[in-house]
């Protein structure tokens, strides 16, 4: 069986991300977003996160903007504000791309993964989508979300 975690960066420090992964015990972090290599992603830079996770932690990484929505539809949800019409465009895009393919081999053997993006909440976020297609696509697979309340809790 797979748990399939997800985690956002943002409204969390280094230590609470970290946390999170390491009591989860995350072997691979699979990395949807379109882009990776801002600036605003602090920490989470592609360099930096490559070499947090496979230096001080062992945690596999790969980033497979093949699982991310397009700029097209990233715009529609930015001027539009309407959720129900992100899901459509980003669900059509998962049967398009075959993302239940793309995440397997992403998956590959491992049983612990955690997909990564920026949204701190997964309720109106492309990670939750995928993962939930994904688990009813396969089965057998269990669906986690590493929250800003979680790494609260966590440091306390």
């Amino acid at each position: 069986m797979v748990i399939l975690y997800t985690i956002g960066y943002t409204k969390k420090s280094l230590k609470e991300f970290v946390g999170l992964l390491t009591k989860e015990e995350v072997e691979k972090v699979v990395d949807v977003r379109l882009k990776n290599t801002s600036q605003l992603a602090g920490f989470a830079k592609e360099d930096d996160l490559r070499f947090i996770l496979g230096h001080f932690m062992k945690v596999a990484y790969e980033h497979v903007p093949l699982l991310s929505p397009t700029e097209e539809i990233f715009e529609t949800i930015k001027k539009k504000k309407d959720w129900e019409l992100y899901v459509r465009m980003y669900t059509d895009l998962i049967r398009e791309r075959k993302m239940d393919q793309v995440l397997k081999k992403a998956i590959g053997g491992y049983e612990r993964v955690c997909l990564l993006c920026a949204e701190d909440s997964p309720k109106q976020c492309h990670r939750r989508l995928l993962a939930e297609y994904y688990q009813r696509i396969v089965g057998g697979v269990e669906i986690v979300h590493l929250t800003e309340k979680d790494a609260r809790r966590l440091m306390k």
